[in-house]
Protein backbone atom coordinates (compact mmCIF):
# COMPACT_ATOMS: atom_id res chain seq x y z
CA UNK A 1 0.00 0.00 0.00
CA UNK A 2 1.53 3.28 -1.04
CA UNK A 3 1.94 5.91 1.59
CA UNK A 4 0.81 9.45 0.93
CA UNK A 5 3.61 11.81 0.02
CA UNK A 6 4.08 14.99 1.96
CA UNK A 7 2.51 17.96 0.23
CA UNK A 8 4.95 20.16 -1.67
CA UNK A 9 5.93 23.28 0.22
CA UNK A 10 4.01 26.33 -0.81
CA UNK A 11 5.78 29.11 -2.62
CA UNK A 12 6.31 32.19 -0.49
CA UNK A 13 3.61 34.79 -0.80
CA UNK A 14 4.52 37.67 -3.08
CA UNK A 15 5.79 40.77 -1.38
CA UNK A 16 3.25 43.60 -1.14
CA UNK A 17 4.09 46.41 -3.53
CA UNK A 18 2.58 49.79 -4.18
CA UNK A 19 -0.75 49.56 -5.97
CA UNK A 20 -0.15 50.10 -9.70
CA UNK A 21 -2.47 52.67 -11.30
CA UNK A 22 -1.31 52.25 -14.88
CA UNK A 23 1.67 52.84 -17.10
CA UNK A 24 3.25 56.27 -17.03
CA UNK A 25 4.42 55.79 -20.62
CA UNK A 26 0.93 54.85 -21.75
CA UNK A 27 -0.53 57.88 -20.01
CA UNK A 28 1.92 60.21 -21.71
CA UNK A 29 1.40 58.62 -25.13
CA UNK A 30 -2.41 58.66 -24.79
CA UNK A 31 -2.43 62.31 -23.70
CA UNK A 32 -0.09 63.24 -26.54
CA UNK A 33 -2.18 61.27 -29.06
CA UNK A 34 -5.44 62.88 -27.92
CA UNK A 35 -3.90 66.34 -28.05
CA UNK A 36 -2.40 65.67 -31.51
CA UNK A 37 -5.73 64.40 -32.84
CA UNK A 38 -7.56 67.39 -31.35
CA UNK A 39 -5.12 69.85 -32.93
CA UNK A 40 -5.12 68.06 -36.29
CA UNK A 41 -8.91 67.87 -36.31
CA UNK A 42 -9.20 71.59 -35.58
CA UNK A 43 -6.48 72.47 -38.07
CA UNK A 44 -7.93 70.13 -40.70
CA UNK A 45 -11.40 71.61 -40.31
CA UNK A 46 -10.06 75.15 -40.66
CA UNK A 47 -7.93 74.21 -43.67
CA UNK A 48 -10.89 72.42 -45.25
CA UNK A 49 -12.99 75.56 -44.90
CA UNK A 50 -10.25 77.64 -46.48
CA UNK A 51 -9.72 75.24 -49.40
CA UNK A 52 -13.45 74.80 -50.10
CA UNK A 53 -13.94 78.55 -50.01
CA UNK A 54 -10.97 79.09 -52.34
CA UNK A 55 -12.11 76.46 -54.86
CA UNK A 56 -15.70 77.69 -54.78
CA UNK A 57 -14.55 81.28 -55.18
CA UNK A 58 -12.39 80.30 -58.14
CA UNK A 59 -15.37 78.55 -59.78
CA UNK A 60 -17.59 81.58 -59.16
CA UNK A 61 -14.98 83.88 -60.68
CA UNK A 62 -15.01 81.74 -63.84
CA UNK A 63 -18.80 81.88 -64.03
CA UNK A 64 -18.78 85.65 -63.45
CA UNK A 65 -16.28 86.02 -66.29
CA UNK A 66 -18.59 84.10 -68.61
CA UNK A 67 -21.56 86.16 -67.41
CA UNK A 68 -19.74 89.44 -68.08
CA UNK A 69 -18.64 88.17 -71.50
CA UNK A 70 -22.30 87.32 -72.25
CA UNK A 71 -23.45 90.78 -71.17
CA UNK A 72 -20.76 92.63 -73.11
CA UNK A 73 -21.64 90.82 -76.33
CA UNK A 74 -25.42 91.41 -75.93
CA UNK A 75 -27.36 94.05 -77.90
CA UNK A 76 -30.96 94.79 -78.99
CA UNK A 77 -31.99 93.99 -82.55
CA UNK A 78 -34.66 95.74 -84.63
CA UNK A 79 -37.41 93.55 -83.20
CA UNK A 80 -36.51 94.46 -79.60
CA UNK A 81 -35.03 91.08 -78.81
CA UNK A 82 -31.56 90.38 -77.39
CA UNK A 83 -28.93 89.21 -79.78
CA UNK A 84 -25.17 88.61 -79.49
CA UNK A 85 -22.61 90.19 -81.70
CA UNK A 86 -20.29 87.24 -80.97
CA UNK A 87 -20.76 83.78 -79.50
CA UNK A 88 -19.05 82.49 -76.36
CA UNK A 89 -16.08 80.32 -77.27
CA UNK A 90 -16.74 77.45 -74.84
CA UNK A 91 -18.07 74.52 -76.89
CA UNK A 92 -19.97 73.13 -73.94
CA UNK A 93 -22.62 75.78 -74.53
CA UNK A 94 -23.42 73.95 -77.79
CA UNK A 95 -23.58 70.39 -76.41
CA UNK A 96 -26.96 69.33 -74.95
CA UNK A 97 -26.93 68.83 -71.19
CA UNK A 98 -23.16 69.41 -71.10
CA UNK A 99 -23.32 70.96 -67.63
CA UNK A 100 -22.53 74.54 -68.74
CA UNK A 101 -25.49 76.77 -69.68
CA UNK A 102 -26.56 80.37 -70.24
CA UNK A 103 -29.96 81.95 -70.47
CA UNK A 104 -31.41 85.43 -71.15
CA UNK A 105 -34.98 86.24 -70.15
CA UNK A 106 -37.13 89.34 -69.81
CA UNK A 107 -40.77 90.11 -68.95
CA UNK A 108 -42.92 89.95 -72.07
CA UNK A 109 -40.21 88.30 -74.11
CA UNK A 110 -39.50 84.72 -74.93
CA UNK A 111 -36.70 83.13 -72.89
CA UNK A 112 -33.53 82.61 -74.90
CA UNK A 113 -31.50 79.58 -73.62
CA UNK A 114 -28.19 78.19 -74.78
CA UNK A 115 -28.27 75.12 -77.01
CA UNK A 116 -26.81 73.08 -74.14
CA UNK A 117 -30.09 73.54 -72.22
CA UNK A 118 -31.95 71.96 -75.13
CA UNK A 119 -35.57 71.68 -73.96
CA UNK A 120 -34.98 72.91 -70.40
CA UNK A 121 -34.91 76.30 -68.77
CA UNK A 122 -33.15 77.81 -65.75
CA UNK A 123 -35.35 78.98 -62.87
CA UNK A 124 -36.14 82.72 -62.83
CA UNK A 125 -37.34 84.53 -59.70
CA UNK A 126 -38.94 87.82 -60.66
CA UNK A 127 -39.85 88.81 -57.11
CA UNK A 128 -36.51 90.60 -56.72
CA UNK A 129 -34.31 92.64 -59.00
CA UNK A 130 -30.60 91.82 -58.72
CA UNK A 131 -28.56 94.73 -60.01
CA UNK A 132 -25.43 93.13 -58.57
CA UNK A 133 -24.21 89.67 -59.38
CA UNK A 134 -26.01 86.95 -57.45
CA UNK A 135 -24.51 83.49 -56.93
CA UNK A 136 -26.51 80.55 -55.58
CA UNK A 137 -27.07 76.80 -55.84
CA UNK A 138 -30.22 75.28 -57.29
CA UNK A 139 -31.45 71.91 -58.50
CA UNK A 140 -33.84 72.57 -61.35
CA UNK A 141 -33.07 69.20 -62.93
CA UNK A 142 -33.45 65.93 -61.00
CA UNK A 143 -30.05 64.58 -61.98
CA UNK A 144 -28.05 67.82 -61.78
CA UNK A 145 -27.33 70.45 -59.14
CA UNK A 146 -26.29 73.79 -60.63
CA UNK A 147 -24.16 76.69 -59.52
CA UNK A 148 -25.94 79.75 -60.98
CA UNK A 149 -24.63 83.28 -61.50
CA UNK A 150 -27.16 85.92 -62.58
CA UNK A 151 -27.66 89.66 -62.94
CA UNK A 152 -30.46 92.03 -63.96
CA UNK A 153 -29.80 95.03 -66.21
CA UNK A 154 -31.24 97.05 -69.08
CA UNK A 155 -29.61 97.26 -72.50
CA UNK A 156 -29.40 100.40 -74.62
CA UNK A 157 -32.47 100.77 -76.81
CA UNK A 158 -34.73 98.62 -74.62
CA UNK A 159 -36.67 99.46 -71.44
CA UNK A 160 -36.89 95.77 -70.52
CA UNK A 161 -35.02 94.53 -67.46
CA UNK A 162 -33.19 91.53 -68.80
CA UNK A 163 -31.86 88.73 -66.61
CA UNK A 164 -28.62 87.16 -67.73
CA UNK A 165 -27.79 83.77 -66.19
CA UNK A 166 -24.81 81.43 -66.46
CA UNK A 167 -24.93 78.04 -64.73
CA UNK A 168 -22.55 75.16 -64.32
CA UNK A 169 -23.06 71.71 -62.87
CA UNK A 170 -21.71 71.38 -59.33
CA UNK A 171 -20.36 67.91 -60.13
CA UNK A 172 -17.02 69.33 -61.22
CA UNK A 173 -16.80 71.53 -58.12
CA UNK A 174 -17.88 68.72 -55.84
CA UNK A 175 -15.38 66.30 -57.38
CA UNK A 176 -12.59 68.85 -56.91
CA UNK A 177 -13.58 69.44 -53.29
CA UNK A 178 -13.77 65.68 -52.67
CA UNK A 179 -10.29 65.19 -54.14
CA UNK A 180 -8.89 67.98 -51.97
CA UNK A 181 -10.52 66.55 -48.84
CA UNK A 182 -9.23 63.07 -49.62
CA UNK A 183 -5.70 64.41 -49.98
CA UNK A 184 -6.15 66.50 -46.83
CA UNK A 185 -7.39 63.55 -44.74
CA UNK A 186 -4.60 61.28 -45.94
CA UNK A 187 -1.96 63.92 -45.28
CA UNK A 188 -3.25 64.72 -41.81
CA UNK A 189 -3.64 61.02 -40.96
CA UNK A 190 -0.04 60.40 -41.97
CA UNK A 191 1.06 63.49 -40.05
CA UNK A 192 -0.89 62.41 -36.96
CA UNK A 193 0.54 58.90 -37.10
CA UNK A 194 4.05 60.31 -37.44
CA UNK A 195 3.52 62.68 -34.50
CA UNK A 196 2.13 59.89 -32.29
CA UNK A 197 5.07 57.64 -33.15
CA UNK A 198 7.41 60.52 -32.38
CA UNK A 199 5.63 61.09 -29.04
CA UNK A 200 5.97 57.38 -28.24
CA UNK A 201 9.69 57.43 -29.07
CA UNK A 202 10.14 60.62 -27.08
CA UNK A 203 8.35 59.09 -24.10
CA UNK A 204 10.41 55.90 -24.31
CA UNK A 205 13.65 57.83 -24.58
CA UNK A 206 12.63 60.37 -21.93
CA UNK A 207 11.73 57.67 -19.39
CA UNK A 208 14.81 55.59 -20.14
CA UNK A 209 16.72 57.04 -17.13
CA UNK A 210 13.93 55.83 -14.83
CA UNK A 211 14.44 52.31 -16.15
CA UNK A 212 18.15 52.71 -15.46
CA UNK A 213 17.32 53.77 -11.90
CA UNK A 214 15.06 50.72 -11.52
CA UNK A 215 17.84 48.40 -12.71
CA UNK A 216 20.32 50.13 -10.38
CA UNK A 217 17.94 49.67 -7.44
CA UNK A 218 17.58 45.98 -8.35
CA UNK A 219 21.38 45.63 -8.31
CA UNK A 220 21.44 47.52 -5.02
CA UNK A 221 18.92 45.16 -3.47
CA UNK A 222 20.81 42.15 -4.82
CA UNK A 223 23.99 43.39 -3.15
CA UNK A 224 25.81 43.95 -6.43
CA UNK A 225 26.36 47.65 -5.74
CA UNK A 226 26.35 49.98 -2.75
CA UNK A 227 24.60 52.97 -4.35
CA UNK A 228 22.87 54.12 -7.52
CA UNK A 229 25.61 55.26 -9.87
CA UNK A 230 25.84 56.71 -13.36
CA UNK A 231 25.10 59.97 -15.12
CA UNK A 232 21.48 61.10 -14.88
CA UNK A 233 19.46 63.94 -16.44
CA UNK A 234 18.97 67.08 -14.39
CA UNK A 235 15.35 66.11 -13.62
CA UNK A 236 16.27 62.64 -12.32
CA UNK A 237 19.54 63.53 -10.58
CA UNK A 238 17.84 64.98 -7.41
CA UNK A 239 15.80 61.77 -7.08
CA UNK A 240 18.95 59.65 -7.35
CA UNK A 241 20.76 61.87 -4.85
CA UNK A 242 17.92 61.53 -2.35
CA UNK A 243 17.81 57.79 -2.94
CA UNK A 244 21.54 57.46 -2.34
CA UNK A 245 21.20 59.62 0.77
CA UNK A 246 18.42 57.31 2.01
CA UNK A 247 20.59 54.25 1.35
CA UNK A 248 23.51 55.82 3.21
CA UNK A 249 21.19 56.77 6.06
CA UNK A 250 19.92 53.22 6.32
CA UNK A 251 23.48 51.90 6.20
CA UNK A 252 24.47 54.24 9.01
CA UNK A 253 21.48 53.14 11.06
CA UNK A 254 22.32 49.48 10.45
CA UNK A 255 25.94 50.09 11.41
CA UNK A 256 24.84 51.98 14.53
CA UNK A 257 22.52 49.12 15.41
CA UNK A 258 25.34 46.60 15.02
CA UNK A 259 27.72 48.73 17.04
CA UNK A 260 25.03 49.38 19.62
CA UNK A 261 24.32 45.65 19.99
CA UNK A 262 28.06 44.97 20.31
CA UNK A 263 28.47 47.66 22.98
CA UNK A 264 25.52 46.32 24.91
CA UNK A 265 26.84 42.78 24.73
CA UNK A 266 30.26 43.94 25.86
CA UNK A 267 28.77 45.98 28.72
CA UNK A 268 26.73 43.02 29.96
CA UNK A 269 29.54 40.51 29.60
CA UNK A 270 31.55 41.66 32.61
CA UNK A 271 28.63 41.72 35.14
CA UNK A 272 27.48 38.32 33.92
CA UNK A 273 31.01 36.95 34.32
CA UNK A 274 31.17 38.30 37.87
CA UNK A 275 27.81 36.71 38.72
CA UNK A 276 28.80 33.36 37.20
CA UNK A 277 32.16 33.32 39.01
CA UNK A 278 30.49 34.19 42.31
CA UNK A 279 27.88 31.50 41.82
CA UNK A 280 30.48 28.91 40.80
CA UNK A 281 32.64 29.73 43.86
CA UNK A 282 29.66 29.56 46.21
CA UNK A 283 30.42 32.95 47.76
CA UNK A 284 28.47 33.96 50.83
CA UNK A 285 27.67 37.41 49.43
CA UNK A 286 26.23 35.99 46.20
CA UNK A 287 22.92 37.80 46.69
CA UNK A 288 24.61 41.18 47.15
CA UNK A 289 26.83 40.51 44.15
CA UNK A 290 23.83 39.64 41.98
CA UNK A 291 21.96 42.75 43.09
CA UNK A 292 24.96 45.01 42.48
CA UNK A 293 25.75 43.59 39.05
CA UNK A 294 22.07 43.52 38.10
CA UNK A 295 21.89 47.25 38.81
CA UNK A 296 24.90 47.77 36.61
CA UNK A 297 23.29 45.77 33.82
CA UNK A 298 20.04 47.68 34.25
CA UNK A 299 21.84 51.01 33.91
CA UNK A 300 23.51 49.78 30.75
CA UNK A 301 20.23 48.52 29.33
CA UNK A 302 18.47 51.83 30.13
CA UNK A 303 21.25 53.78 28.45
CA UNK A 304 21.23 51.67 25.30
CA UNK A 305 17.44 51.67 25.13
CA UNK A 306 17.40 55.47 25.29
CA UNK A 307 19.95 55.65 22.52
CA UNK A 308 18.08 53.08 20.41
CA UNK A 309 14.84 55.05 20.74
CA UNK A 310 16.57 58.21 19.59
CA UNK A 311 18.14 56.44 16.62
CA UNK A 312 14.77 55.01 15.59
CA UNK A 313 13.04 58.39 15.76
CA UNK A 314 15.80 60.31 14.01
CA UNK A 315 14.71 59.16 10.57
CA UNK A 316 11.46 61.10 10.82
CA UNK A 317 11.58 64.32 8.80
CA UNK A 318 8.78 65.70 10.98
CA UNK A 319 10.70 65.62 14.29
CA UNK A 320 9.85 68.90 16.01
CA UNK A 321 9.84 70.01 19.62
CA UNK A 322 8.96 73.39 21.09
CA UNK A 323 11.99 74.13 23.22
CA UNK A 324 10.41 76.52 25.70
CA UNK A 325 7.58 74.10 26.50
CA UNK A 326 10.09 71.36 27.23
CA UNK A 327 12.25 73.70 29.34
CA UNK A 328 9.27 74.69 31.48
CA UNK A 329 8.22 71.06 31.96
CA UNK A 330 11.73 70.01 33.03
CA UNK A 331 12.02 73.02 35.35
CA UNK A 332 8.78 72.07 37.14
CA UNK A 333 9.79 68.40 37.47
CA UNK A 334 13.29 69.12 38.85
CA UNK A 335 11.94 71.82 41.16
CA UNK A 336 9.75 69.21 42.84
CA UNK A 337 12.71 66.84 43.28
CA UNK A 338 15.01 69.60 44.61
CA UNK A 339 12.78 72.15 46.37
CA UNK A 340 15.80 73.95 47.87
CA UNK A 341 17.34 74.70 44.46
CA UNK A 342 16.44 77.90 42.62
CA UNK A 343 15.94 77.35 38.88
CA UNK A 344 15.64 80.35 36.56
CA UNK A 345 14.96 80.28 32.79
CA UNK A 346 15.29 82.99 30.18
CA UNK A 347 15.51 83.39 26.39
CA UNK A 348 13.44 83.09 23.24
CA UNK A 349 10.11 81.33 23.67
CA UNK A 350 9.29 80.62 20.03
CA UNK A 351 12.19 78.35 19.05
CA UNK A 352 11.58 74.88 17.65
CA UNK A 353 14.29 72.22 17.48
CA UNK A 354 14.51 69.25 15.10
CA UNK A 355 14.24 66.59 17.79
CA UNK A 356 11.54 64.46 19.33
CA UNK A 357 9.96 66.00 22.44
CA UNK A 358 10.62 62.85 24.50
CA UNK A 359 14.34 62.93 23.69
CA UNK A 360 14.59 66.66 24.38
CA UNK A 361 12.91 66.19 27.77
CA UNK A 362 15.31 63.36 28.59
CA UNK A 363 18.53 65.22 27.83
CA UNK A 364 17.30 68.46 29.45
CA UNK A 365 16.20 66.48 32.50
CA UNK A 366 19.68 64.94 32.82
CA UNK A 367 21.40 68.33 32.49
CA UNK A 368 19.15 70.23 34.89
CA UNK A 369 19.08 67.38 37.43
CA UNK A 370 22.90 67.19 37.40
CA UNK A 371 23.09 70.97 37.85
CA UNK A 372 20.64 70.83 40.77
CA UNK A 373 22.37 67.82 42.33
CA UNK A 374 25.98 68.97 42.06
CA UNK A 375 25.50 72.74 42.13
CA UNK A 376 25.35 75.11 45.05
CA UNK A 377 21.63 75.82 44.93
CA UNK A 378 21.21 77.96 41.81
CA UNK A 379 20.57 76.81 38.23
CA UNK A 380 20.09 79.08 35.24
CA UNK A 381 18.83 77.97 31.81
CA UNK A 382 19.08 80.13 28.68
CA UNK A 383 17.42 79.42 25.30
CA UNK A 384 18.56 81.26 22.17
CA UNK A 385 19.01 80.90 18.40
CA UNK A 386 22.44 80.71 16.83
CA UNK A 387 23.15 80.24 13.08
CA UNK A 388 20.50 77.62 12.33
CA UNK A 389 20.78 75.94 15.72
CA UNK A 390 18.88 76.17 18.97
CA UNK A 391 21.37 76.69 21.78
CA UNK A 392 20.51 75.78 25.38
CA UNK A 393 22.84 76.82 28.21
CA UNK A 394 22.53 75.16 31.62
CA UNK A 395 24.65 76.83 34.33
CA UNK A 396 25.08 76.13 38.04
CA UNK A 397 27.01 77.64 40.94
CA UNK A 398 28.80 74.45 41.96
CA UNK A 399 32.48 73.58 41.88
CA UNK A 400 32.47 72.93 38.13
CA UNK A 401 34.59 70.37 36.32
CA UNK A 402 38.31 70.76 35.63
CA UNK A 403 39.10 71.30 31.97
CA UNK A 404 41.17 68.11 31.85
CA UNK A 405 38.12 66.02 32.85
CA UNK A 406 35.52 67.67 30.58
CA UNK A 407 35.94 65.18 27.77
CA UNK A 408 36.31 62.12 29.97
CA UNK A 409 33.12 62.90 31.90
CA UNK A 410 31.06 62.10 28.78
CA UNK A 411 32.19 58.46 28.87
CA UNK A 412 29.73 55.90 30.20
CA UNK A 413 29.97 55.26 33.93
CA UNK A 414 32.50 58.04 34.67
CA UNK A 415 31.64 60.00 37.87
CA UNK A 416 33.79 62.67 39.49
CA UNK A 417 31.71 62.83 42.66
CA UNK A 418 30.98 59.36 44.03
CA UNK A 419 29.54 60.76 47.23
CA UNK A 420 26.13 61.35 45.65
CA UNK A 421 23.89 58.73 44.08
CA UNK A 422 24.06 58.33 40.34
CA UNK A 423 24.90 56.00 37.51
CA UNK A 424 27.44 58.03 35.55
CA UNK A 425 25.32 57.70 32.39
CA UNK A 426 23.53 61.08 32.36
CA UNK A 427 26.06 63.09 30.33
CA UNK A 428 26.80 60.09 28.12
CA UNK A 429 23.11 59.90 27.22
CA UNK A 430 23.04 63.66 26.57
CA UNK A 431 26.00 63.49 24.20
CA UNK A 432 24.79 60.37 22.36
CA UNK A 433 21.24 61.64 21.81
CA UNK A 434 22.46 65.10 20.73
CA UNK A 435 24.85 63.58 18.20
CA UNK A 436 22.09 61.35 16.85
CA UNK A 437 20.16 64.51 15.94
CA UNK A 438 23.35 66.10 14.52
CA UNK A 439 23.78 68.32 17.54
CA UNK A 440 26.59 68.80 20.06
CA UNK A 441 27.07 68.99 23.82
CA UNK A 442 30.10 70.64 25.42
CA UNK A 443 31.23 71.65 28.92
CA UNK A 444 32.55 75.10 29.85
CA UNK A 445 32.93 77.31 32.90
CA UNK A 446 30.05 79.61 33.81
CA UNK A 447 31.18 83.23 33.94
CA UNK A 448 28.11 84.40 35.86
CA UNK A 449 27.62 81.61 38.43
CA UNK A 450 31.17 80.28 38.54
CA UNK A 451 30.19 76.64 38.21
CA UNK A 452 29.67 74.37 35.21
CA UNK A 453 28.12 75.54 31.96
CA UNK A 454 26.72 72.89 29.58
CA UNK A 455 26.22 74.15 26.03
CA UNK A 456 23.70 72.05 24.11
CA UNK A 457 23.21 72.80 20.39
CA UNK A 458 20.41 71.22 18.36
CA UNK A 459 19.40 71.88 14.73
CA UNK A 460 16.53 74.34 14.40
CA UNK A 461 13.37 72.98 12.79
Amino acid sequence: MATGADPAPRAPAPRPYVRVTGSLSRRMIVVAALWIMLLLAGGGFALDRVLVSAVTSNTDDGLEYLLNSLIVSAEIDTSGEVTFNRQLSDQRFLEPYSGLYWQVSGPGHETWPSRSLWDRKLPVDRSHRYTDIRVYDAKPFPEQELRIVERDLTLPGSPTVWRFQVAESRDVLNDLIAALRKTLVRSFALLGLGLIVMAALQTWYGLLPLRSVRDAIARLRAGQSARVEGSMPAEVAPLVEELNALVEHNDRQAEEARRHAGNLAHALKTPLTVIMNAAAAGQDDLADTVIREARTMRRQVDHHLARARAVGRRGSAHSRAEVWTSVEAVERAVARLYPNVRIDIDGQKDLVARIERQDLDEILGNLVENAAKYGGGSVFMTVRADAGFVELLVEDDGRGIPEADRLRIFDRGVRLDSGKPGTGLGLAIVRDVAEIYEGTASLEESEDLGGLLVRLRLPAA
